[in-house]
């Protein structure tokens, strides 16, 4: 089995790469290692939902693989999910897709355009430990909310649990590719009017990659 993990940066899965003793194919951004009966390609997508839908397309463009693993840190609208906690986001939205009519916000549906402001994941790989992680649903930005009106008015639209700058595009390319996947994060903050004092990285990170070993391992 090949298994696709995508990373926006290479921070948030260097615990991974050194646990799967993995080597950087020549210059690029993608990173290889073997476990057991399971190749894994580790790919370092660049920050943001364009530079995901970029790497993505190429990817599978050129390479082949069984299923799609998006790793990354997440901020969450929801108190009762603990910093630190690991989640599944089975359904994502592209939040800023649409227009403003002076205090409203309008959808492509009310536009009458096109296109795909949500994802669902209805193609999610087999995997008991992914089985055991907390499902939720998130909202993908251009920029992380920080003021305590756009977060309620962001909040009333959406009712997200989870807030990211990749997981939608991640989402969205694999269902246009038909791949199984998941996209699996843990929260480094609350969304709130910023206050870096208050994240915690460093946990968020050892139990994301801590939870992606398991993962790897139970396939």
């Amino acid at each position: 089995m090949k298994l696709l993990i995508a990373s926006a940066t290479q921070a948030e899965v260097a615990p991974l790469l050194e646990k799967l003793s993995a080597k950087k194919v020549n210059e690029g951004n993608i990173f290889k290692a073997d476990r057991k009966n399971i190749s894994v390609d580790i790919m370092i997508t660049g920050v943001g939902m364009v530079a995901t839908a970029f790497a993505m397309g190429k990817y599978f463009g050129e390479n082949s693989c069984d299923a799609a693993l998006n790793l990354g840190l997440a901020g969450s609208f929801n108190r009762a999910i603990e910093l630190g906690s690991v989640v599944n986001i089975v359904q994502d939205h592209f939040a800023e897709i649409g227009a403003e009519d002076d205090e409203k916000f309008l959808s492509l549906k009310e536009m009458n355009l096109e296109g795909e402001a949500g994802v669902m994941n209805e193609n999610e790989f087999r995997n008991p430990v992914l089985e055991l992680i907390p499902k939720v649903c998130g909202i993908t930005v251009n920029t992380v909310h920080g003021n305590e009106k756009s977060i309620e008015k962001v909040f009333a639209h959406f009712h997200p649990d989870t807030e990211s700058m990749e997981g939608a595009a991640f989402l969205y390319a694999c269902k246009r590719q038909n791949m199984a996947c998941a996209q699996v994060r843990a929260i480094s903050n609350y969304v709130e009017k910023r206050n870096r004092a208050a994240w915690n990285i460093p946990v968020a990170l050892e139990k994301l990659n801590s939870r992606a070993m398991e993962i790897i391992n139970a396939f």
